[in-house]
């Protein structure tokens, strides 16, 4: 079953977004082997809480504009994914192999929110890991709200051996690198955050930036993010394993795009079709990066549903 809805566009995605309220707790946690940061925004006990997980290149700091609403109702818990912000790094000859942020939420979730289930939200890459654990683990998520992440562009089997290979070379140049990520100013910082994200204003932009980037001191940064992160994984994304994951979600699901300027794969309908209850939402003009262009309508439409998802009337 499927229900498509969208929001009046009422702001722009150039122009600045809300201040953040008071700031997270952060809490340090051990899951799958390795130290965690969990940023916590408190909210009323009781209710199932929320799980909010970022997307590739970002950093759990930056749903600091959307989580203190959904926290009027319930506790709020954002990780640092591994690898990017203050998240936890793989040691020597280590890698991130996507099944391993499946595995890092399911620890997370199990230290900070018990056994009980829990409302899920993922942007972009977050939302292929959330699908991933959400039909691997179906009893424990009570809705799934899916931020243009639907997955990455579909890949033949042909493309394994050339994948295989620029894995190795890429990895290698890096570990033979005198260093992994070169430092610069925060000027030069938001200068290339602004040339990968054109469209946004420069004003969002500057809130962002801290969360992105490691204040080194004497006015010089680098990127939050492990540079393996600039490699290509040698296991490529598939659709149909990304289907079978989805059919199994017995969650109901929310899909919100941003519009013509979001991301949208070829067969964005067929993954949508995946699952057995989806609601889309479109958020027009706001892009692939929602949460930082348009939080107040994103958060209010997830608190929304996240209530809906509550309520003893939601069908089983």
């Amino acid at each position: 079953m499927s229900v498509d809805r969208a929001l009046p566009d009422t702001t722009s995605p150039t122009s600045p977004s809300p201040s953040p309220t008071s700031p997270p707790a952060s809490h340090a946690l051990r899951a799958h082997g390795l130290a965690h940061r969990v940023l916590e925004w408190p909210g009323p006990d009781g209710a199932a809480p929320v799980v909010l997980v970022h997307g590739y290149m970002d950093a759990a700091g930056t749903w600091d504009l959307v989580a203190p609403r959904l926290a009027r109702a319930r506790r709020v818990l954002a990780p640092d994914m591994r690898g990017y912000g203050e998240g936890a790094r793989v040691g020597e000859g280590g890698y991130y192999y996507f099944p391993d942020y499946v595995f890092d939420l399911a620890d997370l979730v199990d230290r900070l929110a018990g056994g009980a289930p829990f409302h899920l939200v993922g942007h972009s890459m977050g939302g292929t890991i959330a699908t991933l654990y959400a039909g691997a683990f179906p009893e424990r998520v009570r809705s799934l709200a899916l931020l243009e992440g639907l997955g990455p562009p579909d890949n033949p089997p042909s493309v394994a051996p050339v994948r295989m290979r620029r894995w190795i070379d890429q990895v290698r140049a890096i570990r033979g690198a005198q260093s992994a990520h070169p430092t610069m100013t925060r000027d030069e910082a938001l200068a290339r955050l602004a040339k990968n994200h054109a469209a946004i204003d420069r004003a969002v932009l500057e809130t962002r930036l801290p969360h992105l980037v490691r204040d080194l001191g004497d006015g010089r940064v680098t990127w939050a993010f492990d540079v393996l992160h600039r490699t290509v994984s040698p296991m490529a994304f598939s659709a149909a394993t990304f289907r079978e994951f989805a059919k199994l979600v017995a969650a109901p699901v929310l899909f919100v795009d941003g519009g013509p300027t979001g991301y949208h794969p070829p067969d964005e309908d067929d993954r949508l079709a995946a699952f057995a209850r989806v609601e889309r939402l479109a958020l027009p003009d706001a892009g692939h990066m929602m949460h930082w262009t348009r939080p107040e309508p994103l958060a209010d439409a997830l608190a929304e549903f996240v209530a809906r998802a509550d309520s003893p009337q939601a069908p089983a």
